[in-house]
């Protein structure tokens, strides 16, 4: 065993007591957590200041005087003491509520002390409760050079001596014991030529800085260190899927191909969409497996493109699949390439856990003799039943709502690997792209297709509930329909939130029959029963669907012009802006009204003011990625990628983009990292990554 994967309890100051609470409050459960448990933020206690300049502004002040007039007050449980503390500019009451005992005999009259804490006002002046005091001697540690790092905790921790001054005290005892133990993951060659820190000093700064130059050092070889080797291992995957995954070569482009294209596309494709063809058509004629994430706002034109890359596959004799995570989903598209391909000859069915037997007999038949050239269905498409004649292309929708091993499933269908193009309407921003997608090759539809008009998007609050219902009636007038989303279904006691069902019952009082026709939709119903009503809606059989976020993917209704969303404040951007996606799907204009109550935080103001001031999907995903951080954007629970200790891919991207070409160049001199300077690198890369080397060649 190595030294760093001692269990924590083995070390100096710890015990099976606090060993059970590191483990339980911080995930500490070894030397190595320990040393990585970075502290949030450092109090610099090299800046003196006076009495007279101490402020209610101030997180923390430390102070050079003397101390006198110890006195005890109250009694038994209410009992404090305080004493003055005196300098050449005035005097302030330092105050404790406990351990007087230790401390009543503790400080000499004349001698020097240093006192640091967070002042409080009491009354016209301000005083420190508990500060941390020690005389002023020539080799004191904290006069004048250190900076003090400041530690995550709890209240268990903290009634166990593990505040953050008792987790500094474990943290000194590591490096003091063990720094030897530090060994480098980065070859001298890079160091040298990147001018980085040492591991093992790094270590040291960034727990116990010697000034905020040698913090900023730390910082960065810590940072490039952590993206290095989550880009080298990315690199190296798709290196290893190149070399070893081949798949079939598209020489043709046919006569399916050309007569959708020439014959029954009725508009001009996009720029971007020309774009990422040629990057397609590259990928099928390379010999190797196509692994391509097509990135593509709402309404952007991904059918299309996937529509073209599947008719490649069929000219050149396969078959080809789209997978989608909903039965509505998958329906729609399967209605929608139906309808593209009706006069192409082009057999296309739709698999779901619905279909009946009879029809299921026959999909499976017709795809083991090859006659079934498309198929497009749900996570029905990974039974194991399901067997191809000769699969080419597999085409993913909505990527993220699939983990690893689904994906591998279909994947593994052909002996020999078919093609793969994964698609999200989630827009990912370049750092979370990079770092989530970085074996794959990404390409991004950034246009609308010509008259498509931008969607409109409003705020309005509670209290201007009666004008949106004027509004909608006026669009309804018009022959529209609108979406009206909540985030719950039912009352809720905790949360101050509009419900649907009471949402339902006030817009069918506006909106009574026989005149109107209101559909509801939520999670809890029956799947017929929610598809039925998700159809009514499609078919233009009802006016207004009220429905919870179930329809955040998966219905397309060019009519519907209108998308109304309920306490608005509580949703992410990324799923406010996959709501408002719904509409302007047609040439009509279409609107999105944000509801939201009177009263706002600070980051659901600015969360709805970037809703209104864009329609850019990635502008949004940038603002979201700034807020929320990289761990609860959509996808990042399945990619495999280690939490990130240190780097933060809002404010890192040109630390992610170097550390990217660094780990892009050594594979390029080294690509089995078999040179001997290259063993640090290849043993960390194994210790990060070994448990998942099984989905190494996996999209």
């Amino acid at each position: 065993m190595k030294y760093l994967d001692t269990p924590i309890e083995y070390l100096k100051g710890v015990g099976p007591k606090r060993a059970e609470l590191l483990r339980a409050e911080l995930g500490i459960s070894n030397f190595n957590d320990l040393l990585y448990f970075f502290p949030f933020r450092y109090i610099d206690r090299s800046r003196f200041h006076t009495i007279r300049e101490v402020n209610g502004d101030m997180p923390y002040v430390q102070i050079r005087g003397t101390i006198s007039e110890i006195q005890l007050h109250g009694k038994q449980r209410t009992t404090r003491m305080t004493a003055t503390l005196r300098d050449t500019t005035g005097t302030m009451e330092l105050v404790w509520f406990r351990g007087f005992k230790w401390l009543k005999d503790a400080f000499n009259p004349g001698v020097e002390y240093i006192v640091f804490g967070k002042p409080t006002p009491f009354g016209p002046r301000f005083n420190i409760a508990h500060p941390e005091i020690e005389p002023v001697t020539p080799g004191a540690i904290n006069q004048g050079s250190a900076m003090q790092p400041v530690y995550n905790s709890s209240e268990k921790l903290k009634s166990r001596g593990l505040d953050s001054k008792g987790i500094g005290k474990l943290v000194k005892n590591l490096l003091t014991l063990g720094r030897q133990h530090i060994f480098d993951t980065l070859p001298a060659g890079m160091l040298s030529s990147v001018k980085l820190m040492s591991r093992d000093e790094a270590l040291s700064e960034i727990h116990f800085p010697t000034d905020e130059a040698s913090l900023r050092k730390a910082r960065a070889r810590l940072k490039f260190e952590e993206l290095f080797f989550i880009q080298l291992n990315l690199l190296r995957n798709k290196l290893l899927r190149q070399e070893k995954a081949k798949s079939y070569v598209f020489t043709t482009i046919g006569d399916y191909f050309n007569d959708f294209f020439y014959k029954k596309l009725s508009f001009e494709l996009t720029g971007a969409q020309k774009r990422v063809m040629k990057e397609i058509r590259q990928d099928t004629l390379s010999g190797n497996q196509m692994n391509r994430l097509l990135q593509g706002d709402v309404g952007s034109g991904k059918t299309v493109v996937a529509v073209m890359s599947m008719l490649m596959a069929l000219d050149n004799g396969y078959q080809a699949c789209l997978m989608a995570p909903t039965e509505v989903l998958a329906f729609q598209h399967f209605e929608s390439i139906s309808a593209m391909l009706s006069e192409l000859g082009i057999e296309v069915s739709l698999l779901t856990g619905s279909t009946k037997q009879a029809a299921r007999r026959e999909i499976l038949s017709g795809l083991r003799q090859g006659s079934l050239q498309i198929l497009i269905g749900t996570h029905a498409l990974i039974e194991e039943v399901v067997q191809f004649d000769k699969l080419g292309m597999v085409v993913i929708d909505e990527q993220h709502r699939f983990g690893v091993a689904q994906r591998a499933r279909l994947w593994s269908k052909s002996e020999t690997p078919p093609h793969v193009l994964v698609m999200t309407a989630t827009p990912i921003p370049r750092t979370l792209a990079m770092t989530l997608y970085g074996d794959l090759d990404v390409s991004v539809i950034d246009e609308l297709p010509p008259g498509r008009k931008p969607i409109k998007t409003i705020h309005k609050y509670d209290r201007n509930r009666l004008m949106v219902f004027g509004f909608m009636l006026e669009e309804i007038k018009k022959g529209r329909q609108i979406y009206v989303v909540y985030p719950l279904i039912k009352e809720s006691e905790k949360l101050d939130l509009k419900d649907l069902n009471d949402g339902y019952e006030s817009i069918v009082r506006e909106f009574p029959p026989p005149d109107y026709s209101v559909s509801i939709v939520h999670g809890q119903m029956k799947p017929a029963v929610k598809d039925y009503e998700m159809k009514r809606f499609v078919a233009g059989q009802t006016h207004i669907m009220v429905a919870t976020t179930v329809i955040e993917v998966g219905i397309d209704v060019p009519n519907a012009s209108v998308m109304v969303i309920e306490s608005a404040e509580r949703f992410g951007l990324s799923q406010l802006h996959q709501l408002r996606g719904r509409v302007g799907r047609g040439a009509d204009q279409s609107y999105c009204i944000l509801m939201s109550k009177d009263e706002l935080s600070t980051d659901a103001r600015k969360r709805l003011g970037v809703m209104v001031s864009t329609n850019d999907g990635f502008k949004i995903a940038e603002t979201d990625l700034q807020l929320r951080g990289p761990g609860d954007i959509q996808g990042t629970q399945q990619s495999g990628i280690p939490e990130l200790k240190i780097a933060d891919l809002t404010q890192d991207e040109a630390i992610l983009k170097y550390a990217r070409a660094q780990a892009r160049a050594l594979l390029e001199r080294d690509p089995g990292l078999q040179q001997p300077e290259n063993a640090v690198v290849r043993k960390q890369l194994q210790e990060l990554y070994s448990d998942q080397l099984h989905w190494s060649r996996i999209s």
